[in-house]
């Protein structure tokens, strides 16, 4: 793996998690595909939330855990959300369509995308949330680094 690009966040707060959320999905193009990886309860969804947000999405966005994607299409682009954490097997993927997606002219976020690496295209975007509870509970530290596969 060959990163190219680090950007580092620091949110103290639910409310600051979902904004870095929201400035990062202005920025999104059509194609890009966001890989969002954390532990369980670290804030994925908020920070979610925050994004679709920065997309102009109105509709509320919750974590498609038991349907693996959400299409949302109300959006300046539009958004896949991707929740791959339950997948089994690879093949399931193959059965949503997923190359639809990936290779669409909307944006995918796929949490959990460490578990389906063969699938994804070389070049993607990572983020990454992670506690330091040193610095205290609400505490995270958000990254977002280009990386060619």
């Amino acid at each position: 793996m060959q990163m190219e690009v680090k950007l580092e966040y620091d949110s103290l707060s639910a409310e600051e998690t979902f904004s870095i959320g929201k400035e990062l999905g202005k920025m999104c193009k059509p194609g890009d595909i966001y890989c969002l990886l954390g532990d369980l309860g670290v804030g994925k969804t908020v920070f979610t939330q925050g994004f679709a947000k920065g997309l102009g999405i109105e509709e509320p966005v919750n974590s498609p855990t038991f349907t693996i994607i959400q299409v949302y299409e109300d959006g300046r682009i539009p958004f896949y959300h991707f929740d791959v954490y339950r997948i089994g097997d690879i093949e399931e993927m193959d059965e949503l369509g997923y190359e639809d997606y990936f290779f669409g002219q909307g944006v995918c976020l796929i949490e959990w995308a460490n578990l389906i690496t063969e699938l994804l295209p070389d070049k993607v975007k990572v983020i990454t949330i992670q506690k330091q509870v040193e610095k205290g509970f609400d505490y995270r530290r958000i990254t977002l680094e280009e990386k060619t596969l």
